[in-house]
């Protein structure tokens, strides 16, 4: 049995140093107790397309489920786009739907936005639908610009002190399920 957890972090922002991208960042030089990868490759899978046969799913999704299936937690953190989940984000979910990856899968998840509200509930309602595990780990950041800075340091000890809490929750839960 393996001592190190391996989280899957995913931003739901495809900009490279967009807040969420930040806030793994800091999340994983917080905790390095784990192995912490980052998955970049949101931009690289194709449209779902719910018909697709077995033999013809694409490679960067079968790596895509792979990198889930490996993981023993996964992390989001992501923005709310137009009151909504972000395309590439729920596209990436949606190449899960007839897959069990998501099974009783420890998931942390942080809308971290303006707002959030409405993507953060979209979120949860997808990913109680694909089995997730989210008990107690999620965690809605609203106004999250004045919350970090551009170099990825908090600006509100709150915040901070709340993703540090959830994240430690996460892990114990990750130590629960094993």
């Amino acid at each position: 049995m393996k001592d190190r957890k391996t989280i899957l972090a995913i931003s739901g922002s495809i900009r490279e140093g967009s807040s969420n991208e930040l806030i793994i960042k800091s999340i994983a030089q917080q905790f390095p107790s784990a192995d912490w990868k980052v998955y970049k490759g949101l931009s690289e899978l194709p449209y779902f397309m719910p018909a697709t046969a077995e033999d013809k799913i694409p490679d960067a999704v079968r790596e895509w489920i792979r990198t889930i299936e490996a993981a023993d937690g996964v992390v989001i953190c992501t923005p709310e786009y137009v009151f909504s989940v972000p395309g590439v984000l729920k596209n990436a979910l949606e190449w899960t739907v007839a897959t069990t990856v998501f099974s009783e899968k420890p998931v942390a998840l942080i809308t971290a936005s303006s707002l959030g509200e409405k993507g953060h509930e979209s979120l949860l309602l997808i990913l109680r639908t694909l089995g997730a595990n989210i008990t107690n780990t999620e965690l809605l950041v609203s106004g999250v610009r004045a919350r970090i800075d551009i170099k990825g340091n908090f600006t509100d000890s709150n915040t901070e002190k709340a993703i540090a809490h959830l994240i430690n929750r996460f892990l114990q839960q990750i130590e629960s399920t094993r």
